[in-house]
């Protein structure tokens, strides 16, 4: 699908629909279109909002997760969000945790699906592979239980992107930053409704990270989807999008 991305000054976003505000954020190879399932889904209900984090743009110094979650924090300021449920998948599930715990009065609930935070296998000394596209090719199946999940247009973002100087010192910085980032110890301050939901099949953030998020955050809920890698929005949109309407309905009390 298309998006149609507004620009306001620094900020490049979409926003569809009126209603209870959903902010959903993106990895760390991710971008608008890890979304689009939930778009056309949740549009008529609720108002969808999806920012284009800045991972490439930030200045180096501030290429962290610190730096992303202070956009966010500018971003929803600058658009009068609240009482918004927060959903992030890997990189921007560390996000919204980051977020939440700066700014608990904003969020009414949080959803997290393969967030990091907790553990994560990390890029290692296995990235940036220059120049060789069926490394690449593998690595971005690899996020997913069916490698077909793993289009040419997919694999495409994440070669154009390691092949770039300036944006690969900015993943691995910002991926730094995340593994430094270790939540455990915080997450009991998050009492607001949290719904996890987490693919069999990640290799990235195993189940057994959804299960130590549930066992640390207060008031949380875990669903395992089976043939299921790393990204579920994205590879059994269906089921995803039921959990989280069902979940939805008892945080804004919907009929």
């Amino acid at each position: 699908m298309k998006f149609d991305i507004k620009e306001e000054g620094k900020f490049k976003y979409i926003e569809e629909g009126e209603g209870h505000a959903l902010l959903f954020l993106h990895g760390l190879f991710g971008a608008l279109s890890n979304y689009q399932y939930q778009v056309e889904t949740f549009k008529n209900d609720y108002k969808v909002i999806i920012p284009i984090l800045p991972i490439f743009d930030l200045p180096l110094h501030r290429a962290t997760l610190t730096g992303l979650t202070n956009y966010v924090k500018k971003f929803v300021a600058y658009k009068g969000y609240r009482d918004m449920t927060v959903i992030g998948n890997s990189l921007g599930g560390h996000i919204t945790l980051m977020y939440t715990l700066e700014e608990p009065e904003k969020v009414k609930a949080i959803v997290l699906t393969g967030s990091s935070g907790l553990f994560e296998q990390s890029l290692g000394d296995t990235f940036p592979k220059r120049g060789d596209y069926q490394f690449i090719k593998e690595r971005t199946e690899y996020t997913f239980y069916d490698p077909k999940s793993a289009s040419k247009e997919l694999v495409d973002e994440v070669f154009e992107i390691v092949n770039n100087r300036s944006k690969a010192i900015r993943i691995i910085s910002t991926a730094k930053s995340a593994i430094r980032n270790n939540l455990a110890k915080k997450l009991q301050k998050i009492t607001q409704p949290a719904l996890l939901i987490w693919g069999a099949d990640d290799r990235i953030t195993p189940p057994f990270v959804g299960e130590q998020f549930k066992e640390l955050l207060p008031n949380a809920e875990l669903h395992i989807i089976d043939k299921c890698g790393h990204a579920p929005m994205m590879e059994r949109p269906g089921e995803f999008n039921l959990l989280l309407d069902q979940f939805l309905r008892k945080v804004y009390q919907i009929s």
